[in-house]
């Protein structure tokens, strides 16, 4: 039979409050007069992409960063979301993985990818015209780990889904509504987040985590993750209720033997299934304390 998976998904949402959530967003991008949005091609920043368009037309762009570690596809889905909404989409590439900082892979990774990109977005601002840089965090992003949010804090990003206090669900169902094709798209963080944490990040390592999901979702397994962790160990993660298929014998035979010639030397399947930022579970309690804490210094100076 070999190695493959098929599943269907649906979601279904009211519409009660939408317009109102809808109005909100459109006039607190519009306050902005011009924007830069970053732009990964996930539903959050696609829906502020589309919310940007619709407020300021010609006055708003999405920007996409390039670099080892976006995930094969991306750039080019964020090619296509951009024409189909009608934003103007500029490619800029970022060179994070030069950071020794970024390479480290410590809990605050993150933080300095986002720095990277947001001080390169603030460098060209003058050129792009624009007044504002958002991103597309929402609300519950503010329960997590998320180093991220201190950059963004430190370069004036502004979020304008926290700002209305949109979370992920009505993200989902505004782009439902908009009719934007990523309305259910999984989450799809940077290759970097499947390192774990203390081991140093590399190119050749993110390009084996991203041949190894390509791989399962080419067999049908959409939602995946393939963590790396020292020592070329492939811990690969799937909901728990596709593991049986994952696990038959074919499919572990041609799983070991693909990885393998992709580089890994042991391949393992996490039997607890798809956790999203399952790694932040090593992170310090107190380091969560801290980002939390920041959050809420930033929510008190924006009000």
């Amino acid at each position: 039979m070999g190695c493959a998976l098929t599943v269907s998904t649906a979601y279904n949402y009211g519409m009660t409050d939408l317009q109102i959530l809808q109005d909100k967003l459109l006039a607190t991008i519009r306050d902005y007069g011009s924007c830069a949005v970053a732009f990964s091609a996930g539903v959050d920043s696609t829906v502020v992409a589309k919310a940007a368009q619709l407020a300021l037309g010609d006055d708003a762009i999405a920007v996409t960063a390039d670099s080892p570690s976006l995930a094969s596809g991306e750039l080019d889905d964020a090619k296509r979301l951009a024409s189909l909404i009608g934003i103007r989409h500029l490619v800029i590439g970022t060179q994070e993985i030069a950071d020794p900082n970024y390479k480290a892979n410590n809990f605050d990774r993150c933080y300095f990818c986002k720095s990277e990109l947001y001080t390169r977005m603030i460098g060209l601002t003058q050129d792009w015209g624009v007044n504002v840089l958002v991103n597309g965090a929402n609300l519950d992003d503010q329960s997590d780990h998320r180093p991220g949010m201190r950059a963004a804090n430190e370069n004036s990003v502004r979020s304008p889904l926290i700002e209305v206090g949109i979370g992920k669900a009505d993200v989902r169902r505004l782009a439902e509504a908009w009719q934007l094709p990523v309305w259910n798209k999984p989450a799809m963080p940077c290759l970097s987040s499947r390192v774990a944490y203390g081991v140093e990040v590399t190119s050749e390592r993110l390009r084996m985590i991203d041949q190894g999901e390509q791989w399962l979702k080419q067999r049908g397994w959409q939602e995946v993750r393939v963590r790396y962790h020292e020592g070329d160990l492939a811990r690969i993660e799937v909901p728990v209720d596709q593991l049986s298929a994952l696990l038959e014998p074919d499919c572990q035979r041609d799983l070991i033997e693909a990885f393998q010639e992709i580089g890994f030397r042991y391949v393992t399947v996490d039997l607890k299934g798809l956790r999203s930022g399952s790694l932040n579970s090593v992170v310090p309690v107190e380091l969560i304390e801290i980002n939390q804490s920041q959050k809420q210094v930033a929510r008190e100076t924006e009000s």
